[in-house]
């Protein structure tokens, strides 16, 4: 059985404290730019902060009340009540570590059955509540901290006198976006039934790709947008476009109201602008080739675009090190990325006959494996 450790009880500590550094550092960054009459990214970073938190706190909520139904309703309303502040989240970190602390430095003293079964119990209800919580730090990485990454890079290329606070941000989103997405990998690991140990080597491999590729993207569009942001604009609606409408044909289940399914196949679409997650018990050699294939294209064409409309800045010596950064890291998470799915990525999500083409039919359903609501969620 899977076991929440010391080392995860810490790491969990690290996450939460990224959290709320994080969200100073947002506020801290916005008041900069709203005292220097720059409103406009003042406005977008809350907006951005803003919308993820609420993005987090309805899913949060309905976990919640899917988690209690037939418990105390005076418990579900204080609950709701602090999602209505904004801090769904924290109730999660505090059962986690709760939970955590009681298996991680439990004394290894010999038990009788019933303590064995309690202390699995526990076991189960901790990496439970981690796992609610790095399901909604993916949210919260796609619909904040990578546009405020995109955002800032994009302020770096139009104005030549950066400020130390716009580091500060750019650190703090690349902090967030490698938390996040190794923390979902291995609780994703975790939630798999015949699942491969996420060893240190496969934590990077993973690790690289994501950010590499995220990066040449985010470089990529930020081009775009000093070019013209009614076109960046244009794009990254068109790609949301794409991403919800193929996020629909794949008929998810992750919900269990179709209102909520939507709202979820809506932020499935935003998160797929920046990077690809499969949301099926499928294969995704075909998926991944073409969303990757779609991103080298686009990036390429952005740069000749950049020579034919405007041959001038070319020249600039900032066009010729973005250009680099873009290209190599593209290249750079594409090799990764090829060499993870190759050596390091589990091959089985389910069993062979919960794999087959019947997977989201009647006789699927009838052959998969019970398991909690992560294993409809984001896949890689």
């Amino acid at each position: 059985m899977m076991k929440f450790t010391k080392q995860n009880f810490f790491f969990l500590i690290g996450g939460m404290i990224i959290y709320v550094v994080d969200i100073g550092v947002d506020f801290w960054v916005a008041s900069r730019y709203f005292c220097q009459g720059q409103y406009s990214w003042s406005i977008l970073i809350l907006c951005f902060r803003g919308l993820s938190s609420l993005m987090t706190q309805i899913f949060s909520y309905e976990w919640f009340k899917n988690d209690c139904k037939g418990t105390d309703t005076g418990k579900l309303k204080l609950v709701l009540l602090v999602h209505l502040f904004h801090c769904g989240i924290f109730i999660r970190y505090w059962f986690a570590l709760k939970y955590g602390c009681q298996v991680a430095f439990k004394r290894t003293s010999s038990r009788d059955a019933s303590e064995a079964d309690s202390s699995s119990l526990i076991q189960k209800q901790a990496i439970d509540a981690v796992t609610d919580i790095n399901m909604l730090r993916v949210f919260k990485t796609f619909l904040e901290t990578t546009p405020q990454l995109f955002l800032q890079i994009y302020i770096l290329m139009e104005h030549s006198k950066p400020h130390f606070y716009q580091y500060a941000a750019i650190i703090m989103s690349f902090c967030g976006i490698s938390l996040s997405m190794v923390d979902y990998q291995i609780s994703l690991r975790k939630s798999l039934p015949d699942k491969d140990e996420f060893h240190v080597l496969s934590k990077f491999m993973y690790l690289f790709y994501k950010l590499l590729t995220i990066t040449s993207w985010m470089l990529s569009i930020s081009l775009i947008t000093v070019l013209s942001v009614r076109i960046s604009v244009i794009l990254l609606i068109f790609l949301w476009i794409c991403g919800f409408t193929w996020t629909l044909k794949q008929h998810t289940t992750f919900c269990k109201s179709k209102k909520m399914e939507y709202l979820y196949r809506t932020v499935v679409g935003i998160i797929l602008i920046f990077s690809f997650f499969n949301i099926k018990e499928r294969r995704t050699k075909v998926c991944i080739s073409i969303y990757y294939a779609i991103h080298t294209v686009v990036t390429i064409g952005i740069l000749f675009v950049y020579m034919f409309w405007k041959p001038y800045i070319i020249k600039e010596i900032y066009f010729t090190i973005v250009s680099i950064l873009t290209i190599s890291s593209l290249v750079l998470g594409i090799i990764f990325l090829v060499a993870y799915y190759s050596c390091f990525h589990p091959t089985t999500y389910c069993r062979p006959q919960a794999c087959s083409d019947e997977v989201d039919g009647v006789a699927g359903q009838k052959d998969r494996v019970k398991t909690g609501r992560f294993q409809n969620f984001l896949r890689q």
